[in-house]
């Protein structure tokens, strides 16, 4: 790899130690003019958490995003010597616990993250939902219809929370100021989105599990949700049809359990889509992947360029706006990221304002069944 590029795994776990969530700021030439209140500025609560698994350093980005809300993690648990002390040095005041069971049962700990094994992620959700607690973890969330139903029942009898970040959406400031246009109409009903996803993979530096079809749940279950979310969630859709997907192993025969790319073509009840993941980003991008989202509107469009703008601006969360008054380009630095402080207000509140939760469980829904339903395309011989 050039020493240019920046390494995805790298990248994640020095964004961990900023309270701001520096892996999605942009640092960029022209401040918007935005009054908005920003997180910092409100008065923030308290909130006692934990971490158990941590073997996505997703689990960086999850654990800012309620430290800097107010979230005072107190303890974690790993099983692997490796990731202990990797997460110890981030947070060396953080108490080590002797086993999962210390944390499902400890009285003041309110919420669990977790970024364990995707296939381990459900299982895990429904003991801490068991124990009265809430769960916040890394996408995918499940990674089988079959998990899924289980965890949708264990939710509904306990009544507690099952988030899964979708930080795509939640942790890019670009995304999140994107929404806002969208949902204030600026350019008209959102009539398609269209949603890249791509990938660097670093083959030698993923564990065994990641290249273990039934562990990771398969291309479009796992980078693939981040899209889902954003499909529903722009369209304003509630339903939706999976018109036609497909999954392949394109260039990596040494990995028969890898899918390296997937594409899906969705209508729902108020939009149409179109997704594309792959793990085909090459070592001379600067980042490790140039993720894109494309909301096509009546009277106009978006384009965020998530990671990267390959023209020359710095950094990632590069939003450009097209309306019936011009072409402009904002800059979204300052946007405030709300979904670590409105999931710890829902944890205190009991409320649903940080995600509705059948969104949650029905992105994940129509991600496990596109890839269910796809066609396999993989590379001839």
């Amino acid at each position: 790899m050039k020493k240019t590029s920046v390494d995805r795994r790298e990248f994640i776990k020095t964004s961990g130690n900023a309270a701001a969530g520096m892996m999605v700021t942009a640092g960029l030439p022209v401040r918007a003019t935005s009054s908005r209140m920003t997180s910092d500025s409100r008065v923030k609560r308290s909130l006692k958490f934990s971490v158990i698994g941590v073997n996505h350093d997703h689990i960086y980005v999850q654990v800012e995003a309620a430290r800097r809300s107010g979230g005072e993690l107190v303890s974690f648990y790993a099983k692997e010597p490796e990731l202990v002390a990797a997460f110890s040095k981030h947070y060396p005041d953080v108490k080590l616990a002797r086993s999962e069971k210390e944390i499902l049962e400890a009285p003041s700990v309110r919420l669990i993250l977790s970024a364990s094994i995707p296939g381990d992620r459900a299982p895990l959700g429904i003991e801490v939902m068991r124990h009265g607690k809430d769960f916040m973890v890394d996408k995918p969330g499940m990674t089988s219809l079959e998990q899924l139903a289980e965890v949708r029942s264990t939710q509904k009898s306990s009544k507690r929370i099952y988030s899964i970040m979708y930080s795509e959406r939640f942790e890019n400031r670009a995304t999140v100021r994107a929404g806002e246009i969208a949902k204030a109409g600026e350019i008209g009903r959102v009539l398609q989105t269209i949603g890249t996803g791509p990938h660097r993979m670093n083959p030698s530096q993923r564990p065994p599990w990641f290249f273990e079809r039934e562990r990771y749940g398969g291309i479009l279950c796992d980078i693939g949700s981040h899209q889902f979310d954003q499909f529903l969630y722009f369209t304003n859709s509630t339903k939706a049809e999976i018109v036609a997907s497909q999954i392949g192993n394109l260039n990596h025969p040494q990995y028969p359990g890898l899918e390296d790319f997937g594409d899906v073509m969705l209508r729902g009840d108020h939009g149409t889509g179109y997704i594309r993941v792959d793990w085909f980003t090459p070592d001379g991008l600067a980042t490790w992947g140039d993720g894109r989202l494309f909301v096509l509107g009546a009277d106009g469009y978006l384009e965020i360029r998530k990671n990267v703008d390959i023209a020359g601006r710095n950094l990632g969360s590069h939003l450009f706006q097209v309306d019936q008054k011009g072409t402009r380009y904002i800059d979204c630095q300052d946007v405030p990221l709300p979904y670590g402080e409105q999931l710890i207000n829902d944890v205190l509140d009991r409320t649903d304002t940080a995600m509705d939760q059948e969104h949650c469980f029905y992105a994940m829904e129509v991600a496990l069944k596109s890839e269910k339903q796809a066609q396999r395309i993989d590379r001839k011989a």
